[in-house]
């Protein structure tokens, strides 16, 4: 069946960050710095950026007012492996990390959602086309506001992509680089400029991976299934974190090869990453899913999301790390 094109779904608007929502300090290696102060000489960019590394992490505010980072030492142990895969040397501890995101989030003042990225890429300037291994970083966090749209019933058109995943014999898709975004920036343009608004890669064994910057995961006669870990796709804590909300909640889960043509015959289909949260999937390749709206499986994840991240639910407070005043 097909489907009648919604209005465009703005571009992860969740994560604008437009020039009033600047913050006022960066932090950047060991202090914080003015927002206009934080600035390297244009020839330290170039090849240094192919090795850079990064998280994105979210704060979210809690109905009495406190500031919680969701999974905060995941992510932070995530950043620390693809420092070592990329064969980076961090400078700082994981404990280090932590305090200095807690130093910028008090600097900047923040009493509502804010979305928090450190990154570290080889410091001073690279002559070398290579990288080489071993290189010291210099680390930066940064942060802006961003608006969660997991309340807004929201869905988006997806499409599967010429462009293949990058598979881990050339390009370890298991590390947040900001090089292999590249791969998903391709297969975005091609996506909106068929008239969707994501795109669905496949690997190098025509199975589904994932989408630009989310894992996937579709569910059919009640069971969800999403791609295995060696399908391509990024180690993602949000995976992580859906997956051990249905299990504890009794709902059958299958990690496995996916094929394309169960994409066509899901009730259900979402994305889920940091950045995006859960998103349900409402067509693909023009195909309508299940009743072309948020399924009831997405809905209560969706809801049981949000009251994890805000502090409303029992569960995992361990996952939760309040931001000091």
């Amino acid at each position: 069946m097909n489907v009648s094109a919604p209005a465009p779904l703005a571009a992860l608007d969740s994560l604008a960050s437009p020039a009033a929502d600047r913050p006022e300090w960066i932090w950047r290696s060991g202090r914080l710095v003015l927002w206009e102060q934080a600035q390297i000489h244009v020839n330290a960019v170039g090849h240094a950026s192919t090795a850079a590394v990064f998280e994105g992490i979210k704060a979210y505010r809690a109905d009495d007012g406190r500031l919680l980072l969701f999974r905060l030492d995941e992510h932070l142990r995530r950043l620390s492996d693809s420092a070592r895969i990329c064969r980076l040397d961090l400078p700082y501890t994981l404990s280090e990390l932590r305090a200095a995101v807690f130093e910028l989030l008090r600097g900047n003042g923040y009493r509502e959602d804010a979305y928090v990225r450190p990154w570290a890429f080889p410091s001073g300037l690279i002559r070398e086309q290579m990288v080489p291994a071993g290189s010291v970083c210099e680390v930066v966090i940064d942060s802006w506001p961003f608006r969660s749209r997991l309340d807004t019933g929201r869905g988006c058109r997806a499409g599967v992509s010429s462009w293949q995943r990058i598979s881990d014999a050339a390009m370890p898709p298991r590390v947040k680089a900001f090089s292999n975004y590249h791969n998903g920036r391709l297969a975005m343009m091609e996506a909106q400029e068929n008239g969707h608004d994501w795109p669905i890669l496949l690997n190098e064994r025509h199975k589904v991976s994932e989408g630009p910057g989310a894992c996937i995961a579709l569910v059919r006669n009640g069971t969800v299934i999403t791609p295995s870990l060696t399908s391509g796709v990024l180690e993602s804590i949000t995976r992580d974190t859906v997956l051990r909300l249905l299990e504890e909640s009794g709902e059958p889960v299958i990690e496995r090869e996916v094929d394309r043509s169960e994409l066509y015959l899901a009730d259900e289909l979402f994305f889920m990453g940091t950045a995006w949260e859960i998103l349900p999937i409402t067509s693909v390749d023009g195909l309508q899913v299940g009743a072309g709206r948020p399924g009831s499986v997405t809905q209560r994840l969706a809801a049981e999301y949000t009251r994890l991240v805000r502090g409303r639910s029992g569960r995992h407070a361990d996952w939760l790390t309040e931001v000091p005043r």
